[in-house]
């Protein structure tokens, strides 16, 4: 059993009899009143999130938990498939146990969570950020730059991102995975 001092993000809990990944948290010490833990919970079976507040010291229920590095292979459908790098083993996840689905291109290097009780995959991890090649966008304008102006890009795994109107088709550009934002160009 942990205490609401051990929340962290990334950490697996039990709670309303279902298993719930923390994303978000903030320890709150107001000028009144008892300290508090506000969190943002991601269900790792049917991917809903729901925010919460702990009282400071409460225990929770926290499940131990592996990782293991996975290769994205493909998807056919909402059915995502993965190898282990290790024993080469395969396993398929659903996309809602997915955090970006849209961002992840064949052979990415993804972490797998697993429950260490009964070796069921919980959620994935993208690394923190991804390079991919734009598609499609259209030109920018000359002139069109007195502010920070974006234009929309799709990139080859079909996902949608803004990005500065510099950027053409073929550029290879870094995502960061967490907010899907550009974060710059790649030159080669």
């Amino acid at each position: 059993m942990a205490t609401t001092s051990d929340i962290r993000n990334g950490l697996c809990i039990r709670y309303n009899n279902d298993i719930y990944k923390i994303i978000e948290f903030l320890h709150v010490k107001p000028g009144k009143g008892p300290a508090f833990v506000r969190t943002k919970l991601k269900s790792v079976t049917n991917g809903k999130v729901v925010d919460n507040t702990f009282p400071a010291g409460r225990k929770i229920d926290d499940v131990r938990v592996e990782t293991h590095k996975f290769q994205y292979l493909y998807n056919d459908g909402e059915t995502y498939h993965f190898m282990n790098e290790q024993d080469y083993s395969q396993i398929q996840l659903q996309k809602s146990a997915l955090d970006t689905p849209e961002l992840m291109k064949e052979g990415e290097v993804v972490t797998i969570i697993i429950n260490s009780e009964d070796d069921m995959p919980l959620s994935v991890e993208m690394p923190l950020s991804v390079i991919l090649q734009v598609t499609h966008t259209e030109p920018g304008v000359k002139g069109n730059t007195a502010t920070n102006a974006t234009k929309p890009a799709t990139v080859e795994t079909g996902a949608s991102v803004n990005v500065p109107l510099f950027i053409n088709e073929g550029d290879k550009i870094k995502v960061e995975t967490t907010k899907g934002t550009y974060q710059e160009r790649i030159k080669e």
